[in-house]
C-alpha cells in the first residue's frame, strides 16, 4: 500500500546526535572527494579525456571531482540510445514506473546526511540549506510518481448514445534536462525525473559548477532500477553541447531551470523546425526573478525583519526566489531597517564543510565577481548600512549586505544579482508598495508582511507572482503544498512539485468508439 503523499522532514540540526551524524557523513565524503565519473550512455560508463572539475566554493583548493565532458558524437550515441529505450518504457504502467521512484527516494532517504554532505562540498551549502535540498529531492520522487499512478487513470469525458469516448496521456519521446547548480540535487532531481516517470527517456545535462552529486543521482535511479537508456548523463561544456541538445531533431521537451538569458535563448532556438522534425519540441522554463517583500505599516516589524533576512541570505541568496528587494511602508521604514541590520548580525559564515554556518560562499569565481561588481553599484545607488566584504582568498565568500534608499528603477532594484544582497525602498501606502513590487520584468516570488486584510486580499490578485506569500518569507516552496513558478520573464510559470507538472511531457490523447 502507498500512502498519501507527505513532504520530508528537515533534520533539527540542535539535536547533538545529527549533528554527529552530519559530522560524520562529511568524513565519509571527504575520503571520496576526487574521483573521476563518466558519463552514461545506454548503461555504458565512458570516460574522457577532457573533464569539468567540480572544487569545493568554500575551499577552492579542494577538488571534489572530475567528470568527464560529453561531445557532440555523445550526444548523437545518447539520442540513438533514448530512441531505443523509448520503444520498451512508454509500455511499462505508470505503477511499474512509480516503484523505481519509490525505490529511489528509500535509497536516498537511508543516506540522507550523505546525499546532503555532498551538497555542501560540491555546492557550498550549510547544513540546513543542503538537508533541506535533499529532502525536496525526496519529496519530488514520492510525488511525482503518485501523481503519475493518477494521471495513468485519464479524465472524464461524456458519451453519447452508442458512443464511447477516452482521454487519456501518452509519453512524448525523448527529451532534454539542463538544470541549475544551486538546488543541485533537488532540481536536477524533480526535472528528471518528471518527464522519466511520464514514460520519457531523459538526456540530462548538469550544470558544469555541479556535476558530481547529479551523477549521485543517476547512481541511485540506476540502482532503483530505471532500465539503461532512459537516462543517459551528459555533462559537458554549454559552448559546445547546449545548443546541440537543444537544436537536436530528437528532441521533444526542454526542461531548463537558469537564467533569463539562457532560458529565452532556449525558447527561441526551440521553436525552429529541424531537418527530420516531426514535431513541436515543448519547453518548460524557470528563469530566475527579482523577489520583493513589502511590509505595510500594520505589519508585525519582527515578523518583517526576520521574514527578510532569512529569505535574502539563506544560502547567500543563491535561489531564484531569494528576497533581493524589501519596500517599507514610510511609517516603518527605518524601524524595520534596524531590526533586520541586528539579527543580520547573528548570522555566521564560514566553511560548511568544517563548520555549522548560516552562510558559505558563493558558487564559483564569476558569481564571486559578478556580486562585488554589483556591491560596488550599490554604493553608487543607495546607502551602505550593513556588510559588503568580499574575500576570494580561499574560497568565494561575500558576506550578507543591506542597501537603503534606493530609487525603485535602481539596477540593484531591477536586475537579478544572485547572491545575499538585499536593497530597501520606502513608499507612502499600500498602492505605491504594490506598483514597485510589481516595476520589473520578473514575477516568480513575493511575500506580504501584513495585518491588514484588504491590503492583502488585494495583494492576492495586484501582486503579479507565480508563489505568493502573507506573514512569511518568500523562499522555501515545498513540494506538493506551495507548487513553485512563476509569471512574465520569470518562466512559463510550470508549477514544480504541483498537479499540473507531469502534463508537460505528456500527450493528452482522445479515443471514440462507435457502437
Amino acid at each position: 500500500m502507498v500512502l498519501p503523499f507527505k513532504h520530508e522532514p528537515f533534520t533539527d540540526f540542535t539535536v547533538e546526535e545529527n549533528r554527529k551524524d552530519y559530522q560524520a557523513a562529511l568524513a565519509k565524503v571527504k575520503g571520496e572527494l576526487g574521483k573521476d565519473y563518466p558519463l552514461v550512455i545506454n548503461g555504458e560508463k565512458i570516460y574522457t579525456d577532457d573533464k569539468l572539475v567540480s572544487v569545493n566554493p568554500s575551499n577552492k583548493k579542494e577538488v571534489v571531482g572530475q567528470v568527464s565532458k560529453a561531445t557532440q558524437q555523445h550526444i548523437e550515441e545518447a539520442f540513438s540510445s533514448s530512441k531505443e529505450a523509448f520503444k520498451e518504457w512508454k509500455t511499462w504502467s505508470a505503477e511499474d514506473r512509480a516503484r523505481v521512484l519509490y525505490r529511489a527516494a528509500a535509497i536516498v532517504r537511508r543516506r540522507k546526511h550523505e546525499f546532503s554532505a555532498w551538497l555542501s562540498y560540491d555546492a557550498g551549502k550549510p547544513w540546513d540549506q543542503a538537508d533541506g535540498d535533499t529532502a525536496e529531492g525526496i519529496d519530488f520522487l514520492e510525488y511525482y510518481a503518485r501523481h503519475m499512478v493518477e494521471l495513468e487513470q485519464g479524465k472524464p469525458l461524456t458519451d453519447r448514445p452508442n458512443e464511447d469516448n477516452k482521454y487519456f496521456y501518452q509519453p512524448m519521446g525523448p527529451g532534454v534536462v539542463i538544470p541549475p547548480w544551486n538546488f543541485a540535487f533537488a532540481i536536477v532531481c524533480g526535472t528528471t525525473v518528471a518527464p522519466i516517470v511520464a514514460g520519457n527517456p531523459v538526456l540530462l545535462k548538469p550544470s558544469e559548477n555541479t556535476p558530481v552529486i547529479a551523477y549521485k543521482l543517476v547512481e541511485v535511479l540506476e540502482e532503483a532500477g530505471l532500465p539503461k537508456g532512459v537516462l543517459n548523463f551528459v555533462p559537458g561544456d554549454p559552448a559546445e553541447i547546449g545548443d546541440y541538445l537543444v537544436d537536436h531533431k530528437d528532441t521533444h521537451f526542454i526542461n531548463f531551470t537558469g537564467s533569463r538569458a539562457t532560458g529565452v535563448r532556449i525558447f527561441e532556438r526551440a521553436t525552429k523546425i529541424q531537418d527530420g522534425q516531426t514535431h513541436l519540441k515543448r519547453v518548460v522554463a524557470e528563469m530566475g526573478g527579482k523577489d520583493t517583500i513589502i511590509v505595510d505599516e500594520s505589519a508585525d516589524l519582527d515578523l518583517a525583519a526576520e521574514s527578510i533576512v532569512h529569505s535574502a541570505f539563506g544560502f547567500s541568496g543563491q535561489k531564484c526566489s531569494a528576497c533581493s528587494r524589501a519596500v517599507i511602508h514610510e511609517s516603518v521604514y527605518d524601524e524595520v531597517i534596524k531590526k533586520s541590520v541586528e539579527l543580520t548580525k547573528t548570522l555566521t559564515v564560514g566553511n560548511p564543510t568544517e563548520d555549522n554556518v548560516y552562510m558559505a560562499s558563493v558558487v564559483n569565481q564569476k558569481q564571486f565577481d559578478k556580486i562585488k561588481d554589483y556591491i560596488e553599484v550599490g554604493k553608487q545607488e543607495g546607502e551602505l548600512v550593513f556588510g559588503g566584504e568580499t574575500d576570494d582568498s580561499k574560497g568565494f565568500f561575500v558576506h550578507p549586505t543591506i542597501f537603503k534608499d534606493l530609487d525603485p528603477q535602481a539596477r540593484i532594484m531591477q536586475e537579478e544579482i544572485f547572491g545575499p544582497v538585499v536593497a530597501f525602498a520606502k513608499a507612502k501606502d499600500f498602492d505605491e508598495l504594490l506598483d514597485i513590487a510589481n516595476n520589473t520584468e520578473y514575477g516568480l516570488t513575493g511575500a506580504v508582511i501584513s495585518n491588514n486584510r484588504e491590503n492583502l486580499n488585494r495583494a492576492q490578485t495586484e501582486f503579479l507572482v507565480g508563489n505568493l506569500y502573507f506573514n512569511r518569507g518568500c523562499t522555501a516552496a515545498i513540494v506538493g503544498y506551495q507548487p513553485f513558478g512563476g509569471f512574465k520573464m520569470s518562466g512559463t510559470d510550470s508549477k514544480a512539485g504541483g498537479p499540473d507538472y507531469l502534463q508537460h511531457f505528456l500527450n493528452a490523447k482522445v479515443v471514440t468508439e462507435r457502437f
